[in-house]
């Protein structure tokens, strides 16, 4: 199920680029010097599906309650403020100062001696983050040019369960993460703005699982890293 909605989501954004494209084509050349300013703004919103990659503890063979444990891939959204600083004609510094991602990851464990051998434990998550990237951009065409960019980005979850007291059925994780970026976005300029849409792949670099060895569905697990692939439109 999940396969077939990230699919869609990805036909229609080749549609909607591919129509924006023609679109802003028909007009001329629009907004000439946008690209020669030192500084602008923007605002980005974004659709992401995220899961966990994780590793088993060697618990997990010592014992036969916990059969299987599988990450499970959910989607969310993202909401961003953007500042695109000009280094020269083919580099720019992107940073997020105000960067909050709502998104919804998943466990599935299969159980031996439950009545119900299968349950999904959920973690859901908001984060607050801070992004900088940086940004290589191909020559104009038209009112199309193309960009590539990687970095990195701190995460600090608003709503980390880590320090739970009563969390019997939960997995408890870390508030911060650091992660690398990599992307490849499109400007598509128009008469007043320009609209980027943008595919985004992040990994996270820190383990955030905090083991807990008295939690049936956290002992089984050791290592837990976080990966998310972003599709966004920035409008500037």
């Amino acid at each position: 199920m999940h396969y077939l909605l990230r699919r869609k989501v990805t036909l229609l954004w080749i549609a909607l680029l591919s129509t924006l494209c023609v679109k802003a084509q028909k007009n001329g050349l629009n907004l000439e010097n946008h690209d020669d300013k030192p500084y602008h703004f923007g605002i980005n919103i974004g659709y992401n599906t995220s899961h966990f990659s994780f590793s088993h503890h060697p618990r997990f063979l010592e014992y036969d309650s916990i059969m299987s444990v599988e990450s499970v891939n959910n989607s969310g959204v993202n909401l961003a403020f953007l500042t695109n600083l000009r280094l020269n004609k083919f580099f720019n510094l992107r940073v997020h100062p105000l960067d909050l991602t709502f998104s919804d990851k998943a466990f599935l464990y299969t159980q031996k001696y439950e009545s119900d051998s299968m349950t999904n434990r959920r973690v859901q998550s908001i984060t607050l983050s801070f992004p900088v990237n940086l940004a290589f951009n191909s020559d104009r065409i038209g009112n199309l040019k193309v960009y590539t960019f990687a970095g990195g980005r701190f995460d600090y979850d608003l709503a980390s369960n880590a320090k739970a007291e009563r969390a019997e059925d939960l997995i408890k994780l870390k508030k911060t993460n650091f992660s690398s970026e990599i992307g490849l976005g499109f400007h598509i300029y128009f008469p007043f703005f320009v609209l980027s849409p943008e595919i985004k792949i992040s990994h996270g670099l820190v383990n955030l699982h905090s083991r807990d060895v008295n939690l049936k569905y956290s002992n089984v697990i050791d290592k837990v890293y976080s990966r998310m692939i972003t599709f966004s439109v920035t409008v500037e």
